[in-house]
Parts: C-alpha cells; structure tokens; sequence
C-alpha cells in the first residue's frame, strides 16, 4: 500500500483529531491513527472508546488498504517537515517508510483489525444547524459544565430538543446557563446529555460560518457531521436535574451595568478575596454599585465603586467572582442586566440585548455574606 499526501494538509486534519487521543491508554492501539485508502480518499480516524473522530483528505493512491500509525510521531514529524509531498510505503508487516524531498523515516506500525469498531447510527433522529449556532450554543453553556464524576448527569451539556427550538442548559449547581436557539428545529420532542470532551472537540474543529451541520442521534450515541469531518460520541445514560424548579419567578429588582467595566472591577477586587469562596460583595444603592472582597485570614482587603442604573430596595449580596466573570465572558453586550430579589435568592445575569433566534439567560447562587 502506496500513498502521497501533502504534508501541511496532512497536518492540518490530523490537528483536528488528536485531541480525541489521550495519554496512557489501556489498550496501545489507541495512540495510533487509523489510517484507510479508498479511490484516492485517505480517511483517519482516532478513538477513545467513548469518542471517535474522522476527517477525510484527498491523496494520490494507486490501491486500497489500512494500517494503524502512532499518532505522536506522525504529528511531531509532520510539525517539523516544510511543505512538500510525502510519499507513505507500507508493506504486509504494517511497517510505515515515509519519504521527504531530503529524507527517510521509518516507523512500526499495527494491525488494523486490533482497531476499535466504531458506533452505527441505527435508529437516528437527524436535524439540521449551523456551524457557528453550535459552536455559539457550545461556547456559551460548557463553562458552567460540573468535573464532579459523583454527579455525571451534570458533567455534560443537556440539549432539549422540541419542533419550535433546541435549548443547551448546563449547571454545577452553583450556576446555571440556559441557551435557546429558536432557529433550529427538530422532528421530535427529545432531550439527551452530551459530554463535556466531545463538545470542546467540536467547539476547536468546527469552522465559525454558516455551513450546515447534521446532527443525529439514537438511544446510546451523538454523531456530527460537517464537510470532511465525522464525530461520534457516547451520550450520557443519567437523568438531568430538573433545572426549572431553581429558576426564580420573580427577581423584581434590575440593576443594569457596563459588561467590562464590572468585569474589570471584579478582576481587581477579587485579587484580595479568599481563595477558597472568591466571596465579593455587592452593595447597591442608588445609581451606584460597591464590590468588597476580603481575607481575613491574611488581612487583605479591595473595594471599589461603580456607576450603574439600579430598579429597586438598596441591597447587598454575596457572589463567586470567578463565576460572575465567566458568565459576563458570555455575553456579548457592552451592558448586561442583573435580576435580584434578596440577598439569599439566585440571580439573574442577561445580555442587554439578544441576537435575532437566541435567548440566554444565566442564574448564579448566592454566597453566604461575610458579617
């Protein structure tokens, strides 16, 4: 089996993919790239055994054939040769000769019936969505994904899906996001959980444009397709919390602030929080906004004062400076608004403005206030 490939072409597609291989896999094979010729069409695949990833790229072949290559040394070869053709020999034993413009490389290779299998979309429901819906709905829900394995229903994005909209909710308990697109429509009713690696796969490979992307899934398994590129992944078998019940009803109170001038702020402030809570406290009165954080244990204390439009009874509460700044990383208006009640009730953090389709709304809890 003969093939020639473009090195830098090469490369590229295999960057899309390796982030599916980990480091010290229990079965060898799955450091290696599966690597499949058929009519001048060179298909790689990498896995995990939860995860499976493919692209596809144009190469010059005379014959068909496979053989599994470690993924590694392809890449840091790949890395330091200029662009140019390569020339890929591989004879019956899976030994790889790779040749350059200046050189030879050899490298052992396996067999490639030891590869995984990977999953068939038997009894899939498909929809329809845009590259950059998806990688936009990725974008702003995994940050408020949960890495606590006791709890696996929250460690991956829960996408409900109805014939008006597909909704992307995550949440580790301290904070929820909810992300409403209402230009996406699916066949049926249905909601499944998506894990956290495949969709930071999916956010890295996927073009930011309005190609089409089809999206499928059955009881077990999530398969994307875009262009040359395929990702299947196990879905997680666990039931979601029922989010709703912790979104208040009322938050009468609305306190409207520049975006970056409040991240900013809490950047400085939270500098002299406690480690462990990154407590800041919010007084609001009037058209002004005071953060407070402190330490007591080594007596280091910030405040700061800002300017903003506050609907409501002067208040003071507590929050986890680290989530509010990944939440305003999310919205992307100069102002946001917060919905609050009392000191103890969740609030509710929105962009000012949404685009045309969508609808995101993020709840943090509140922190008990240092007295």
């Amino acid at each position: 089996m003969k093939f020639i490939v473009s090195s830098s072409l090469f490369l590229k597609q295999l960057q899309q993919i390796s982030g599916v291989i980990q480091a010290n896999n229990v079965l060898p094979i799955l450091e290696d790239f599966l690597c499949e010729i058929e009519n001048n069409t060179l298909t790689v695949t990498a896995t995990d055994l939860e995860t499976v990833m493919r692209v596809q790229l144009e190469v010059e072949a005379k014959e068909q054939g496979k053989v599994c290559i470690p993924a590694k040394i392809l890449i840091d070869s790949l890395k330091n040769l200029p662009d140019q053709p390569l020339t890929f020999s591989i004879d019956k034993n899976y030994a790889i000769e790779i040749t350059s413009d200046s050189g030879k490389y050899k490298v052992m290779g396996e067999n490639p019936d030891n590869f995984p299998k990977e999953p068939v979309p038997d009894d899939a429901t498909e929809f329809l969505m845009t590259s950059r819906g998806l990688v936009t709905a990725i974008n702003k829900t995994l940050f408020a994904v949960s890495n606590d394995d006791l709890r696996p229903a929250m460690t991956g994005v829960f996408v409900e899906l109805t014939p008006e909209f597909v909704q992307f909710v995550a949440t580790d308990a301290h904070r929820l996001v909810k992300y409403k697109r209402t230009d996406v429509m699916s066949p049926t009713t249905d909601s499944f959980i998506v894990p956290k690696k495949p969709l930071n796969l999916l956010k890295n490979a996927l073009p930011n444009n309005d190609d089409d992307i089809t999206i499928s899934y059955n009881k077990n398994h999530l398969f994307v397709k875009h262009n040359t590129l395929q990702l299947s992944c196990r879905l997680i078998d666990a039931r979601f919390p029922d989010y709703k019940v912790v979104i208040p009803n009322d938050n009468p109170f609305k306190l409207f602030v520049s975006k970056i001038d409040f991240q900013q702020a809490l950047r400085r402030v939270s500098i002299f929080s406690n480690k462990s809570t990154n407590q800041v406290a919010l007084t609001i009165a009037g058209n002004q906004l005071q953060l407070e954080a402190q330490d007591i244990d080594f007596s280091f204390e910030g405040n700061e004062r800002l300017s903003c439009q506050y609907n409501g009874d002067d208040l003071k509460i507590a929050f986890n400076a680290k989530f509010l700044i990944e939440m305003l990383n999310a919205a992307e208006t100069q102002e946001v608004v917060i919905e609050l009640s009392t000191s103890t009730k969740a609030g509710i953090l929105k962009p000012t403005e949404q685009m045309e389709g969508e609808d995101l709304m993020m709840l943090v809890m509140p922190l008990m206030l240092n007295n």
